[in-house]
C-alpha cells in the first residue's frame, strides 16, 4: 500500500530483457534498510525488489505488466517516480493507492497556471467513469487531485513543488502515463451493482427513475 507521495526520483540504471519478461536495476534510492521482497512503487507500478545496490534495488516485470503500463516502452536512463510501501503509523499524505496500475492514459495538452501548470490527459474509456471532479486519482505514482472532468478527458493542476519533485516537469503532449484510479471507486462499483444486490441505472431505468 503506498500513497501517492513520491520519496524520490531515480531512473532506469539497466534493462534486461529475459524472454518475454524484464529485470530492471533502478537507481535513485539507497535502501540501507531494504528487504529481500518488499514493494516499491515505480512510477505508480508496484514492484517487489530481488536484490539491492549501492543506490537502489532490482525487480522483475512480468509480462502483464508490461502489456498493461508504461514499463513495456522505458528504455536505460527513463526518469521513474520512486516510493516505499507505507510504513503502520505514518502520515497519509496522499490517498490510498495499491500501485496496481488500471490503464495507461495520454497527456492531450499543457499550459501554464500561474506558477503551476495544468495538465489535460484522456483516459481509456473503461476508466472514465471512476474519473470524478475534486476526487483522487494516481498518475505515474503520483497522488493528485482532478480538476475538472469531460467524457475520457480530465484537468490536473500540478504545483511547483510537485513539479520539482517528481518526474511530472517532463510530461509533454502525447506522453504515456500510468494510471491508477481510486480504489474506493472501483470497489463502490461493485457494492452497488445488481449482481450484489445493489443499485445500477438499468434497475433505476426500469423502475422508472432515469431515463435511458
Amino acid at each position: 500500500m503506498f500513497t501517492g507521495i513520491i520519496q524520490a526520483v531515480g531512473q532506469v540504471a539497466a534493462l534486461e530483457r529475459r524472454g518475454g519478461d524484464v529485470r530492471l536495476r533502478i537507481g535513485g534510492l539507497p535502501l540501507a534498510d531494504g528487504q529481500l521482497g518488499e514493494s516499491i512503487a515505480v512510477s505508480g507500478v508496484c514492484l517487489t525488489a530481488v536484490a539491492f545496490t549501492d543506490d537502489g534495488f532490482v525487480a522483475d516485470v512480468s509480462g502483464e505488466t508490461l502489456a498493461c503500463t508504461t514499463l513495456g516502452g522505458w528504455l536505460v536512463g527513463e526518469r521513474v517516480n520512486l516510493e516505499r510501501a507505507l510504513a503502520l503509523g505514518e502520515r497519509l499524505g496522499g490517498h490510498i493507492v495499491s500501485g496496481h496500475v488500471d490503464g495507461v492514459g495520454e497527456v492531450v495538452a499543457r499550459r501554464a497556471d500561474a506558477r503551476s501548470q495544468r495538465f489535460t490527459l484522456r483516459a481509456p474509456a473503461a476508466l472514465a467513469r471512476y474519473i470524478a471532479a475534486k476526487g483522487s486519482i494516481t498518475l505515474d505514482g503520483v497522488s493528485l487531485t482532478v480538476n475538472a472532468v469531460e467524457g475520457p478527458q480530465f484537468e490536473v493542476n500540478i504545483v511547483p513543488h510537485t513539479l520539482t519533485h517528481t518526474s511530472l516537469d517532463a510530461w509533454q503532449p502525447g506522453r504515456r502515463v500510468n494510471i491508477e484510479v481510486d480504489v474506493l471507486a472501483r470497489y463502490l462499483e461493485r457494492l452497488m451493482g445488481r449482481d450484489a444486490g445493489g443499485v445500477d441505472l438499468d434497475l433505476l431505468a426500469e423502475h422508472g427513475f432515469v431515463n435511458r
